[in-house]
């Protein structure tokens, strides 16, 4: 019996987050920390605050959205399994630049969790299949995926600038414009079948 890339995934940021939420001291050594790194420390910070959560509500959630587009992504009618991988790792890299070109000088800042990485594989699909519906928690109806897209990275970047919370929503904007830039490198029509939609 095969498993699958994306179950491995969840099968072990899962383990790792619970092992997290009983020793929170551990956990801190995992986290991002832009000020660390640029001045040459915990460098390994960029990749393994994504096996890393704050509580359940902030794992599941980001390993929901994880399960919902990864099957699909990592399967024959995605970009398959080797490609998946590529997408969420590299996606999780990208997600550290933005936060850090904009925290490197603070101390105090530091972030955890896969969301950057999950962004990357999100938005990957939306390039992969702008014409999927997506079905989103508290709204009763389906939003095509080429109109959600556009509208959530606004809204990111809205929040990014001018709401004050322990939400990186820089890292999801970093992870959501590697994941279009991604698909776009493995196959550039996908951006005039993105336009076309609009077109209709």
């Amino acid at each position: 019996m095969e498993i699958s890339v994306v179950w491995l995934i969840l099968f072990s940021t899962g383990i790792i987050s619970y092992y997290g939420f009983a020793h929170p001291s551990w956990r801190d050594r995992w986290l991002f920390i832009p000020y660390e790194i640029s001045k040459g420390r915990r460098m390994y910070g960029v990749i393994t605050h994504i096996f890393i959560h704050a509580d359940w509500t902030h794992l599941l959630f980001n390993m929901i959205s994880l399960f919902a587009m990864g099957e699909f992504m990592a399967s024959e009618n995605g970009i398959g399994p080797v490609s998946f991988l590529w997408l969420y790792f590299l996606g999780a890299l990208a997600s550290t630049i933005w936060p850090y070109s904009r925290h490197q000088g603070n101390p105090n800042y530091a972030s955890l969790g896969a969301s950057g990485a999950v962004s990357a594989v999100v938005f990957g699909a939306i390039m992969w299949r702008p014409d999927m519906r997506l079905y989103l928690m508290f709204i009763p109806f389906p939003i095509p995926a080429y109109i959600f897209g556009p509208l959530y990275l606004l809204l990111e970047y809205y929040a990014m600038r001018r709401v004050q919370s322990n939400i990186a929503n820089d890292s999801h904007l970093s992870g959501a414009i590697f994941g279009i830039l991604f698909i776009l490198y493995l196959n550039p029509h996908k951006a005039t079948e993105f336009l076309h939609l609009f077109q209709r």
